[in-house]
């Protein structure tokens, strides 16, 4: 038995709720349980019962024991002074304010069934992966994809929470912004963090006014990530080696040491130098680039945007001075796909929010554009016949695992609070 599990059965009133007597034996009518903080001080706040025909306004602390709260040390905080009843699961210890007078005690399981302990205990015996696997899948349609959406704005409230720190530090510039993040997602889940502090080492004025030369671009991202401090003799390394030296002079940037990009255990098409070329190109095409994404709402107008080729060089070399057999080094649309989902989506959610306008609809239709995203977690899902459709289905799926199934917060969580019903 777990104190969430009892915050869970008083929120919702999943007891009998009938003729409840304290522990004193003094008839107990509840008129609000209160507001569910899940803050530091009482659970409940702001409750409202009537305790033998006297009325009480205030707020309610639950423990699994009534000597749990001398264990937490609420006899020695203000805050708890306000409480007007205490609710245990067992009542081992008379409890009493700083005036000395005693808190009423209610004692839970004296008015919750055994079918719902039964379900409690069912729903959280361990199992191989979530707790729920067994079930999840016959969870109805229509609460299961409501549950979906709400998840998916939780996930994306969390990726805005970046771009509100972005904004303080370039002045409210959303174009510098968007390429701080794109360079971050084009940089993927290794060389992500590499990237983002290359794009903030460059202040994006600069990048403005050298975006007419797709050269001196790539000269500056990678001499920032460290890719021109060899000697080599391949000419188009030189070339940039000397457009990078000559930008540092002309203005008068120090010089910035990212951490080390990564090429192992990448794809060639990956490697920091494709991904960093195309980035180039991509600015090199666009200069107002976030003025354009924020007015797209399809994903194959973004797909048109978006899909950009390396620089000439690098279609026949993944690397300086070792030539490749001759591809095409241009984005795709399983790349743009991230690009969308990590980037565009979470930019566009976070203006909307900046503008006082909200688009969740949009967003809604622009994911269920997208084919489902493939990883492990998702991998796992379609094993207990979870089978995402898009971009929408797979991001909610991510959010329930990493915040709700691995935290165990399935009283949180639409999926457990309809096992502990049936």
């Amino acid at each position: 038995m777990k104190e969430n599990f009892l915050h869970y059965l008083w929120k919702y009133k999943k007891f009998n709720t009938l003729n409840l007597r304290t522990f004193n034996n003094e008839e107990l009518i509840i008129i609000n349980v209160g507001q569910y903080l899940e803050l530091a001080g009482p659970d409940f706040f702001n409750a409202q019962i009537i305790i033998e025909n006297q009325k009480w306004a205030g707020n309610i602390e639950i423990h699994l024991k009534s000597s749990d709260w001398y264990l937490h040390h609420h006899e020695n905080d203000k805050a708890y002074e306000s409480v007007i009843l205490h609710v245990v699961w067992e009542h081992d210890s008379e409890i009493f304010r700083q005036n000395n007078s005693e808190i009423p005690v209610l004692i839970l399981k004296n008015y919750v069934s055994e079918e719902i302990i039964k379900n409690y205990k069912t729903l959280l015996t361990p199992k191989s992966w979530i707790f729920c696997e067994k079930e999840i899948k016959d969870i109805g349609a229509f609460l299961f994809i409501n549950w979906q959406e709400r998840l998916f704005f939780e996930r994306l409230e969390r990726k805005s929470k970046p771009i509100y720190d972005l904004l303080k530090l370039t002045n409210n510039d959303w174009e510098a912004i968007l390429f701080c993040l794109l360079a971050k997602n084009f940089g993927l889940n290794t060389n992500g963090d590499s990237f983002l502090k290359l794009a903030q080492s460059i202040p994006f004025s600069i990048i403005r006014k050298e975006s007419f030369e797709v050269e001196n671009l790539e000269a500056l991202l990678f001499g920032n990530a460290g890719l021109l401090d060899a000697d080599k003799e391949d000419n188009y390394y030189k070339d940039l080696k000397i457009r990078y030296f000559y930008l540092l002079h002309k203005y008068q940037l120090e010089r910035v040491y990212v951490e080390q990009v990564q090429f192992f255990k990448h794809r060639p098409d990956n490697f920091p130098t494709i991904r960093l070329s195309q980035l180039a190109n991509l600015y090199h095409k666009y200069q107002n680039l976030f003025s354009k994404l924020i007015n797209l709402n399809t994903a194959q107008e973004i797909y048109d945007l978006l899909l950009v080729s390396a620089a000439p060089y690098w279609q026949n070399h993944y690397q300086f001075d070792k030539e490749s057999p001759l591809k095409s080094k241009k984005t795709v649309r399983s790349f743009v796909d991230l690009l969308i989902i990590n980037t565009i989506i979470p930019i566009k959610f976070a203006y909307a929010k900046k503008q006082g306008e909200s688009i969740s609809e949009d967003l809604i239709i622009l994911l269920n554009q997208i084919k489902p995203e493939k990883n492990s977690i998702i991998d796992k899902f379609k094993m207990f016949k979870i089978n995402p459709k898009n971009a929408l289905e797979t991001q909610s799926l991510l959010q329930l695992k990493n915040e709700y199934c691995n935290k165990n917060r399935c009283l949180d969580c639409v999926v457990g609070m309809e096992l502990l019903k049936s």
